[in-house]
C-alpha cells in the first residue's frame, strides 16, 4: 500500500484504464472499459468500507510515506470526518460511472474520459484523507487537472473549450493564493502539518496569520463556489458532459467546503479568530445570489448550476455557526446536496441525450414522455426545495435551527437564519417552475421526439431517487454518521495528540 488502499485502487485501475481499452478494441469488446471504472469504484468502495471499520475501532489512523513519520510532510490522516467525504465522493463516482457507460457512448475519447474520472475521485479522496497542507496541494492539483480536461472533454464544442478555460484560468488564481497562504503559514510556524499548524498558532492571532486565512477563504471558496468567487460554476457546468456535471455540483465543488472545514476549525480556533459572522455574510449573499440568480435562467442545466451556489450558502452557513448541531447540519446537507443534485443533473442529462436541448421551452412536456426519468426529476426537485419528507428538509432544518440556537447569544442570527427561510423559499419557486414545465405541459414538437432513456442511465437516477426518500424518511443513521464527522472536526485535542502526542 502506497498511500492508503481506496487511493491506491482508484489510481491504478486509472493507470491500466488506456491498456483496457486497447485490449477491448482487439478483442472488439469495446465496452470493457466502461466495466473495469465501474469495477474500480466497487473494490474502492469495499476497500473504503474496511477503512471506515478501522476508523470506527480507532478514532483516526495515519499513514506516514516511506513508513515513518517526517514532520510536517506528506502526512495522510483519516478520521470519520475524511470517510464521511470519501463516502460520497465514491458514492457519486460509482453511479456517474454507471451511466455513463451509456450516456458516453456517442463520443469518442472513453480511455481518457474513464482515466481522468478515476483520478479525479482519487484526487478529492486525497485531499479528505490529507493530513498537511503538502498532500493536500498535491491531491488538489490532481483533482483540479483531470477536472479542468472533463469539462472542455467535447473539445469541437466552442462552449466547452471556453467554460473549460475559464474554469482553468480562475481555479488555477484560487490555488495559487492557497499556495501564497501556505507559504505564510510555513514562515510562521517552519511546518505544513495541519496538527503542528494547530498547536502553533491556532491561539495565537497575528496580522499574518489573519492574512493567511483570508487567502485560504478566498482560495477554497473559489472551488467552492462562494460569491464572489463562483463566476467559472454557471458556465462550466452547462458546457461539461452530464455526467461530469453530476461530479462538478454533487462532489467536486464540496471538497473546497471541507477544505474550509477542516482549515478553518483546526488551524484558525473560532474562539481566537472569530470569523463566524463574517462567513455567515458570505453565505447569506451566496445562497441569495445563487437562488435568486436561478429563478431568472431558461438553460436547465445552468439553472441547476446556479441552484448549486444557494445550496453551497446553505453549508457555509452550517460551518459558520461552528457548533456541532450547526456543522452536523452543514455535513448532513453536503450528503443530501450531492445526492439531490447529482440526480438532477443526470435527469438534465437524460433529456439531453434525447432530445440534444437544453432549453427549457423545448423540454416543455418532455417528463410525458420520459416517465421514469420525469418522475425521478420531480423527487430530486422537491428534496432539494426543501419539501417533507424528502432528504434536503432533514439537514436544511437543522442548520436554521442551529442559526436560532445561535440567536440565543447574539439575536442578529435569528435575522440570518430567518433569510436562509427566504432563500429555501425562493428554491421552491424555481423547482416548481422546472417541474411545471417538464412534467405538467403539453408536449413541445422536440419534446415528442423523446425516448425514454437506457437502462444504465435510468438505474443510476432510481438509485439516487430512492436515497432522496430513504434518507428523508429515515435520516437517523446518515445524520448520526454526519454528526461522527462533525465530531471528529472539531475535536482538535484527538487530531492533533495523534501526531503531535
Amino acid at each position: 500500500m502506497i498511500l492508503s488502499l481506496p487511493i491506491d485502487l482508484l489510481i491504478l485501475f486509472a493507470i491500466l484504464a488506456p491498456i483496457v481499452y486497447l485490449l477491448g478494441v482487439k478483442i472488439r469488446a469495446r465496452k470493457i472499459v466502461d466495466i473495469w471504472a465501474v469495477v474500480g469504484f466497487l473494490v474502492s468502495a469495499v476497500a473504503l468500507y474496511l477503512l471506515y471499520n478501522e476508523v470506527a475501532a480507532e478514532g483516526i489512523i495515519i499513514h506516514y510515506w516511506a513508513g515513518q513519520q517526517i514532520r510536517g510532510i506528506a502526512i495522510l490522516q483519516i478520521d470519520m470526518l475524511s470517510i464521511f467525504m470519501a463516502a460520497i465522493f465514491l458514492l457519486i463516482g460509482l453511479l456517474t460511472a454507471i451511466y455513463s457507460t451509456k450516456y458516453m457512448e456517442r463520443d469518442t475519447g472513453h480511455a481518457e474520459y474513464y482515466t481522468l474520472l478515476l483520478l479525479m475521485v482519487a484526487g478529492m479522496i486525497g485531499v479528505v484523507f490529507a493530513g498537511d497542507f503538502f498532500t493536500f496541494f498535491l491531491f488538489w492539483e490532481v483533482m483540479c487537472i483531470a477536472s479542468y480536461v472533463l469539462v472542455a472533454f467535447r473539445k469541437e464544442k466552442w462552449e466547452s473549450i471556453e467554460a473549460g478555460f475559464k474554469y482553468l484560468i480562475i481555479s488555477s488564481a484560487g490555488s495559487a493564493t492557497v499556495l501564497f497562504a501556505m507559504s505564510i503559514l510555513y514562515g510562521m510556524a517552519g511546518t505544513l502539518n495541519f496538527a503542528y499548524l494547530s498547536s502553533t498558532i491556532s491561539n495565537t492571532p497575528t496580522p499574518w496569520s489573519i492574512l493567511a486565512l483570508a487567502m485560504i477563504v478566498l482560495g477554497l471558496g473559489v472551488k467552492a463556489a462562494i460569491v464572489p468567487f463562483h463566476t467559472w460554476l454557471p458556465d462550466a457546468h452547462p458546457a461539461a458532459p452530464s455526467s461530469i456535471s453530476a461530479m462538478l455540483s454533487g462532489v467536486v465543488i464540496k471538497t473546497g467546503v471541507y477544505g474550509l472545514i477542516r482549515i478553518m476549525i483546526l488551524i484558525f480556533a473560532p474562539a481566537e479568530y472569530q470569523w463566524q459572522l463574517l462567513l455567515a455574510i458570505f453565505a447569506i449573499i451566496t445562497m441569495t445570489v445563487g437562488n435568486v440568480m436561478a429563478l431568472l435562467q431558461n438553460d436547465i442545466k445552468r439553472l441547476l448550476a446556479f441552484s448549486s451556489i444557494g445550496h453551497i450558502g446553505y453549508i457555509i452557513f452550517g460551518l459558520s455557526i461552528a457548533s456541532v448541531y450547526g456543522l452536523t447540519g452543514g455535513i448532513f446537507h453536503i450528503m443530501n446536496h450531492a445526492i439531490g443534485k447529482a440526480l438532477l443533473f443526470l435527469c438534465a442529462g437524460a433529456f439531453l441525450f434525447a432530445v440534444e436541448s437544453r432549453n427549457l421551452d423545448d423540454l416543455a412536456g418532455i417528463g410525458k414522455k420520459m416517465k421514469i426519468t420525469g418522475f425521478t426529476f420531480i423527487i430530486g426537485s422537491l428534496a432539494l426545495a426543501g419539501i417533507p419528507p424528502l432528504n434536503a428538509f432533514q439537514s436544511e432544518f437543522m442548520i436554521i435551527l442551529a442559526g436560532i440556537q445561535q440567536g440565543v447569544t447574539n439575536g442578529i442570527w435569528y435575522g440570518l437564519s430567518a433569510i436562509m427561510v427566504l432563500n429555501i423559499l425562493f428554491s421552491v419557486g424555481y423547482y416548481l417552475r422546472i417541474i411545471q414545465i417538464i412534467m405538467l405541459r403539453e408536449p413541445t414538437v422536440i419534446a415528442m421526439k423523446a425516448k425514454e432513456a437506457p437502462a444504465p442511465m435510468l438505474f443510476s437516477m432510481i438509485i439516487l431517487a430512492i436515497l432522496c426518500i430513504v434518507i428523508g424518511i429515515y435520516p437517523g443513521p446518515f445524520a448520526d454518521f454526519a454528526n461522527q464527522a462533525a465530531e471528529a472536526a472539531l475535536n482538535l485535542d484527538n487530531y492533533v495528540r495523534a501526531v503531535v502526542g
